[in-house]
């Protein structure tokens, strides 16, 4: 596919794209009548949308902003994707995929953050335990 604008050559961006498309599907089997149905379209929307206008911003205050944003709604999904299996919507094995990819976003955006923000502060890294991986 041909690029047009500078945030399509970003592997943050075609990641988001990939959630995005990747809960196509997923969405359409999700009642509308759950409110999770609406949270996860509006923040998987945001996820890439952000990522794309924070690019486009000259100084790294505003691209941070963005950046955080997008961040914020890569958490919010997954925190979606976590409601779903209790409603039968999402087996384990497509939750796991769908987390990596976020856990990916994530990764990236905090990633651009920090290149665009040297001197701001940061939290040091922390080993998160994980259910079943004692």
């Amino acid at each position: 596919m041909k690029t047009y604008f500078d945030h399509e050559k970003l592997q943050v961006y075609q990641a988001a794209v990939q959630f995005y498309s990747w809960c196509e599907p997923l969405l359409e089997r999700v009642p509308k009548s759950l409110s999770v149905h609406d949270q996860l379209e509006r923040a998987r929307t945001s996820i890439v949308l952000n990522i794309a206008e924070g690019n486009g911003k000259f100084t790294s205050s505003d691209r941070c902003r963005f950046f955080d944003t997008s961040r914020g709604s890569s958490l919010e999904s997954a925190a979606c994707l976590d409601l779903l299996p209790i409603k039968k919507l999402v087996n384990n094995v497509d939750l796991d995929a769908a987390k990596t990819q976020l856990k990916s976003v994530v990764s990236m955006l905090v990633g651009l953050i920090r290149a665009n923000a040297p001197d701001r502060l940061h939290e040091e890294p922390v080993a998160y335990r994980v259910k079943g991986e004692d």
